[in-house]
C-alpha cells in the first residue's frame, strides 16, 4: 500500500479519506493542480492591476460590507483581518481526526485552480496536515451559509501565526500537545503566510466544516449498520428467535437493496446455527427481531444516498467568487451554501437514530424474563439486579437521539445585516449527527452485553461466526454471574466494537 497520496490524480471517496487517515498518508500535489493553481493566481493579479472595478471579496468588503471599496494597497491586509475577525469559534474542541479531514478537503477544493490562492498557502496546510499538526477549531459559530466561516477561521489561523494548534505526541498514540501557533512557526522555522487578495475568503467560505463531520460519521454509520446486523443475530439466538423471515424469497419479493443486504447478513451470520436447528414454541417474534432486514435495511439506503451527496461535495469548489481562468471570468455565486449537506445529515440523523432505536427494544425484549430466560439475565434475579439499568440507559440515550434528530435544516436566520438570509444551519445538522453516532455506539454496545449474556443460557451453539465473536468478546467481557459495576463492562463492550477489525468491502 502506498505511503501517499497525490491530490490531483483521482477524485476522493470514502475509502480513499479512511485510508489516508488510518493509514497516515502524506498528501502531495500533483504537477498539474500545481500548474492550475499557480495559473489562477496569476490572471486573479493580472486582473487587478488592470482593472478598478470591484469584485466582490477581492477589493470589497465582504457579507453586507460588499458595497465598500478597497484600496488596492491594503488588500492584503483586508484578508488577514477576515481571518482574525472571523475566528469567533465557541464550545467544544472538534476531535483533531475532524480537523484533519477539514484540511483534507480544503486542499483538496484549492487544488482545482479556481479560488486564486498562492500554491505556497496550499503547501503549507498540505505541510501541516502531513506532520499531523491540527488547528484547534470549535464546534459552535458556523451558520452553514457562507461556507463555514467560524471554523474554518480557526483552521486557517496558524497560517499567519495566530490561534492554537494540536500536535500528535506519537502516531497510534491519542495524546496531543497544544501550543500556540506563533511558538509552532518557531519550532517549525516557518514565515507566516501573508495572505494576497482572495486568500483568505477562500479559506474561510466553504463546506469543509460540516463535510469532514459528515465523512467521519459516514464511515462510522457504514459500521454501526454492520453491528446492528451482527448484533441483532446474537440476540436472535439468545431470544430463541425464528430465522425463515430472512428468507430471500421474501425479501426479493420486496427487493429494497439495503433490506436485501440486511437479510443477507443475518443469513449469513446465522449459518449452520444449531439453535436454529431446534425446534421453536413460538410461532412469530417481535418486531423488533423479525423486522430487522426492513428497519436496518432503510438506514442502509440512507447510507447509500448520503454517500451520493457526499461524493459530489467533497470533490467541489465551494469558495467564492470562483474564478474561471479560461473563460476569463470571476463569477460570484453561492456554492457555499450547506443546504444539500445540512439536508443531508438530517436524513442520516434519523436513519442512524433507528438503529439504536429498535436495538433497545430487543435489550428490553431480552431481559424481560421471557422465553427461558432468567428475569434480567442474571443466574438469581432478586437478589440481583442483573442487567435491569443497562437497559435504562440505553431507553435514555436512545431517547436523546429522538430529540435530536429535529431537522436542523428546516431552520434559518438571517445574518449579515440581511445580506444572508437564508442559511442551512448544515454545521448544527453535523454536531447533531456526530452525537447521534456515538449514541447509538453505545446502544450497540449494550445490547452486546445483553445478548451475549442471554446466549449463555442457551445449551445449543450457535453459528461458527457466533460462537467466533462470543470468544473474542468473552475474552473482554466476563459472563454476569452476580451484581458489579457494570459501567465497565459498557465501556469495554463500547470499546470492543470500535476495535473490531472489519473487511471494509463487506461495509
Amino acid at each position: 500500500m502506498s505511503k501517499t497520496f497525490k491530490i490531483g490524480e483521482s477524485t476522493l471517496t470514502l475509502s480513499i479519506i479512511s485510508d489516508i487517515i488510518d493509514y497516515n498518508k502524506k498528501l502531495i500535489l500533483d504537477k498539474i493542480s500545481k500548474k492550475k493553481i499557480r495559473d489562477c493566481r496569476k490572471f486573479l493579479d493580472k486582473d487587478i492591476a488592470s482593472s478598478e472595478k470591484p469584485v466582490y471579496g477581492i477589493n470589497t468588503g465582504f457579507g453586507s460590507l460588499y458595497n465598500h471599496k478597497i484600496d488596492a494597497k491594503e488588500l492584503n491586509k483586508l484578508q488577514e483581518n477576515l481571518v482574525l475577525s472571523h475566528a469567533c469559534g465557541t464550545g467544544e474542541k472538534v476531535p483533531p481526526t475532524i480537523v484533519k479531514i477539514m484540511m483534507l478537503l480544503k486542499i483538496q477544493s484549492l487544488s482545482y485552480g479556481y479560488s486564486g490562492v498562492q500554491l505556497k498557502t496550499v503547501q503549507r496546510l498540505i505541510d501541516m496536515f502531513n506532520k499531523d499538526i491540527t488547528p484547534v477549531v470549535y464546534q459552535q459559530g458556523s451558520l452553514g451559509a457562507s461556507g463555514d466561516l467560524a471554523p474554518l477561521a480557526h483552521m486557517s489561523l496558524p497560517l499567519i501565526g495566530e490561534g492554537e494548534v494540536n500536535i500528535l505526541a506519537e502516531r497510534n498514540n491519542i495524546d496531543y500537545r497544544t501550543l500556540k501557533s506563533s511558538k509552532l512557526l518557531k519550532e517549525m522555522k516557518w514565515d507566516k503566510v501573508t495572505l494576497k487578495s482572495k486568500e483568505g475568503l477562500a479559506l474561510l467560505n466553504g463546506t469543509q466544516f460540516m463535510s469532514a463531520y459528515a465523512i467521519y460519521s459516514l464511515i462510522k454509520s457504514k459500521r454501526l449498520s454492520y453491528f446492528a446486523d451482527m448484533i441483532g443475530s446474537i440476540s436472535l439466538e439468545g431470544f430463541d428467535g425464528r430465522s425463515e423471515c430472512f428468507d430471500k424469497l421474501i425479501h426479493k419479493a420486496r427487493p429494497h437493496k439495503g433490506q436485501l443486504k440486511s437479510a443477507e447478513n443475518i443469513r449469513e451470520f446465522l449459518f449452520k446455527s444449531d439453535i436454529q436447528k431446534s425446534k421453536k414454541q413460538h410461532v412469530q417474534d417481535p418486531y423488533s427481531f423479525r423486522c430487522m432486514p426492513q428497519v436496518h435495511g432503510a438506514t442502509k439506503d440512507v447510507i447509500s444516498h448520503v454517500e451520493g451527496v457526499l461524493s459530489i461535495e467533497i470533490n467541489s469548489v465551494t469558495d467564492n467568487p470562483t474564478i474561471f481562468v479560461k473563460q476569463n471570468k470571476i463569477i460570484s455565486g453561492g456554492n457555499f451554501h450547506g443546504q444539500p449537506l445540512a439536508m443531508a445529515m438530517d436524513y442520516l440523523s434519523i436513519a442512524i437514530s433507528e438503529l439504536g432505536s429498535i436495538s433497545e427494544r430487543r435489550i428490553f425484549q431480552l431481559i424481560s424474563g421471557k422465553r427461558g430466560l432468567p428475569e434480567f439475565l442474571v443466574p438469581k434475579p432478586g437478589l440481583n439486579s442483573g442487567l435491569m439499568i443497562p437497559q435504562y440507559t440505553a431507553a435514555s440515550i436512545a431517547s436523546q437521539n429522538k430529540q435530536l434528530c429535529t431537522p436542523a435544516s428546516i431552520d434559518s436566520i438571517v445574518s449579515s445585516n440581511g445580506q444572508e438570509d437564508h442559511v442551512s444551519m448544515g454545521s448544527n445538522s453535523a454536531t447533531k449527527l456526530y452525537k447521534i453516532i456515538e449514541n447509538t455506539e453505545r446502544i450497540l454496545a449494550i445490547e452486546l452485553m445483553n445478548a451475549t449474556q442471554a446466549l449463555a443460557f442457551r445449551h445449543k451453539r450457535s453459528s461458527d461466526f457466533i460462537e467466533n465473536i462470543l470468544d473474542i468478546y468473552r475474552s473482554e467481557v466476563d459472563f454476569l454471574v452476580e451484581d458489579r459495576l457494570l459501567y465497565k463492562d459498557i465501556v469495554k463492550s463500547i470499546c470492543f466494537l470500535q476495535n473490531l477489525d472489519i473487511d471494509q468491502e463487506i461495509l
